[in-house]
């Protein structure tokens, strides 16, 4: 296991938390499978792989959507800073995997996975998305969650 759910920070906003969460279980499953693929590089793993990988990346993109939604239908006033965070790591999702796609190499994958992500997503949650769940539990009523 990667991501800890038990260690995540909590926002304001329970649809928040239980994307975060969702995001952890596809993050440590791609983990696993790239363990698995780096152990034996079969083609059978490999697309395990790029199962694990494409689930994430389409999550990913929905996550960042239904937050982008809610931020714009509130009038969040930073939202075009966050946004354009949301913007940047969805770039570097899409170029590791494209890279893997083009390699099979797993170690700049397993390097962002280990290195980079975990930071930057608690960082991510502490910071923007707490500012944001505060901002949306002030602007928006629990029936339009």
């Amino acid at each position: 296991m990667l991501l800890d759910i038990d260690t995540l920070p909590l926002v304001d906003m329970a649809f928040m938390n239980e994307v975060h969460q969702e995001d952890v279980h596809l993050i440590n499953r791609l983990f696993e499978t790239l363990l698995a693929y780096e152990s034996e590089p079969t083609e059978k793993n490999a697309l395990a792989v790029d199962s694990s990988l494409e689930k994430w990346y389409t999550h990913t993109v929905s996550h960042f959507e239904g937050e982008e939604v809610k931020m714009r239908e509130s009038g969040f006033p930073p939202y075009a800073m966050h946004k354009g965070e949301h913007d940047r790591v969805l770039g570097e999702i899409s170029s590791l995997m494209e890279q893997w796609k083009g390699t099979r190499e797993p170690k700049p994958l397993k390097i962002y996975l280990i290195e980079v992500l975990p930071h930057w997503l608690v960082t991510h949650i502490e910071t923007m998305d707490t500012v944001t769940a505060r901002f949306l539990k002030r602007s928006i009523s629990p029936s339009n969650i």
